[in-house]
């Protein structure tokens, strides 16, 4: 089971949607995946896989984080499926 990180400047609106996509997305597929919920000052103290958030400021945490995906679009329930598919088979490979 991997654990990711779902973040946002503030912890509030965006990160919080953005967790609920992933929770139906990682149900739907049955991908192993517990997404956790936080801000972007948890990265320094998470000890998971992944940290996802949006892509405005994914390229900023690319070094702070074991693997970063970065959303564009917080609704497109197939983009989430597919970068969550492309963590998946990178670090399994």
């Amino acid at each position: 089971m991997k654990r990711a990180l779902i973040a946002c400047r503030t912890g509030m609106g965006s990160s919080m949607m953005l967790k609920i996509k992933i929770d139906q997305v990682v149900k739907k597929n049955g991908l192993p995946i517990k997404a956790e919920h936080g801000t972007l000052d948890d990265v320094k103290s998470f000890n998971g896989d992944l940290l996802i958030t949006m892509s405005d400021v994914a390229e900023e945490y690319k070094d702070k984080a074991p693997y970063v995906i970065g959303i564009n679009n917080l609704m497109d329930k197939e983009e989430i499926e597919t970068k969550l598919n492309k963590f998946l088979s990178e670090v399994d490979a």
